[in-house]
């Protein structure tokens, strides 16, 4: 790319390092924000000092890894993390983590881990995003808005804006260096985590960053999870479900209200079945509550799921037509692999040399 060293050098200076500008292997720029090593103990109270998943690949710990700043776009089959474009969507699970792939080694698709650490680390500096979550505007904030790049016309308002075109209270810490447009615009696929029948499935760590990792239906990768925490084989006796109980999603071992349907509730609502215990790991997740007193109510973010069929895969975020219910804290678990529509996206990570 011509030029580059200048636009790094820009975007690093006015970050003061806290943003960087990685090219991939046909040479084309993305802008990552960098993220240092964070330990869960620092993410809630009552959590154990351990370096939080997202941090973890291949039972190496990163010092530090990148996000893209901005939602991605496509262009000649790779994704692109670059300012004040129409974010990609009506775009699979497969093709979203198809084209951050093929960018070249290190590169993926957003880890549901990772985002995970980040919704924890905003909970935890009161900076919970705010964002596209009301047609171009933040709901609580109208005076907040973006740049239209999508007309909803079956609103007749906007719909996406442009990537990183809002305010900085729309970034996960509330600065400019921060990570844009996590609460609404468009969803956003991860990687490393489903839901199948209810049963809560995850690539261990940040290990779905690996160009090997199989996330195909039938992989031996995926582990389920027991209430201590432990990794163990999709369908062993006494894996974490997800029940829905009293319009609250409930976590337990033994489902008593299974269908095939996106039913939700508030994510601060969800609850325990009798005798069944959290797992530090979910709450690493954002699959749980984590139970801190700092913004009791997660921005009221909401939580779908459907755990009446097989495989259910995971978008985070809310999309600009979600009002309260949009935010860094908000899960989608109630659509297939296959799932498009205009309000659905991604964007890519990196775990290479920062």
């Amino acid at each position: 790319m011509a030029n580059f060293d200048d636009f790094k050098l820009a975007v690093e200076s006015l970050s003061g390092g806290k943003n960087t500008v990685k090219l991939d292997d046909v040479g084309m720029p993305s802008v990552l924000v960098v993220l240092p090593k964070m330990l869960t103990s620092e993410l809630y109270s009552g959590a154990t000092s351990t370096v939080h998943p997202a941090f973890v690949l291949n039972s190496t710990e990163k010092a530090k890894v990148g996000v893209s700043k901005y939602q991605n776009i496509i262009v000649n089959n790779r994704a692109y993390s670059l300012p004040m474009q129409d974010p990609k969507t009506s775009i699979t699970w497969d093709a979203a983590l198809a084209a951050c792939r093929q960018k070249g080694s290190s590169w993926g698709l957003m880890p549901f881990s990772l985002w995970g650490a980040i919704a924890l680390w905003s909970k935890k500096n009161g900076t919970m995003p705010r964002g596209n979550n009301n047609y171009g505007s933040d709901h609580g904030y109208p005076h907040e808005k973006g740049v239209e790049t999508y007309f909803d016309s079956g609103a007749g308002k906007t719909g996406r804006t442009a990537t990183g075109s809002g305010p900085a209270t729309w970034n996960h810490n509330w600065l400019p260096d921060g990570i844009a447009d996590l609460n609404g615009n468009v969803w956003e696929w991860c990687a490393g985590m489903r839901l199948v029948m209810g049963e809560i499935q995850i690539i261990p760590y940040a290990d779905c960053m690996n160009a090997t990792s199989d996330m195909g239906e039938s992989s031996t990768h995926w582990k389920a999870i027991l209430q201590d925490g432990s990794l163990v084989a999709p369908g062993t006796a006494g894996t974490l479900k997800l029940d829905y109980v009293s319009s609250k999603w409930t976590l337990c071992t033994s489902i008593t209200s299974q269908l095939d349907s996106s039913r939700g509730c508030l994510f601060k609502d969800m609850t325990l079945a009798s005798g069944v215990t959290c797992p530090q790991i979910l709450k690493e997740l954002g699959l749980f509550p984590d139970g801190a007193v700092v913004d009791e109510t997660y921005g009221n973010d909401y939580f779908y799921a459907n755990n009446g069929v097989a495989e259910r895969f995971p978008f985070r975020g809310g999309s600009w037509g979600y009002t309260s219910y949009a935010g860094v804290c908000c899960t989608g678990l109630g659509n297939p692999r296959s799932g498009v529509g205009a309000g659905v996206g991604f964007r890519s990570a990196y775990y290479g040399e920062l």
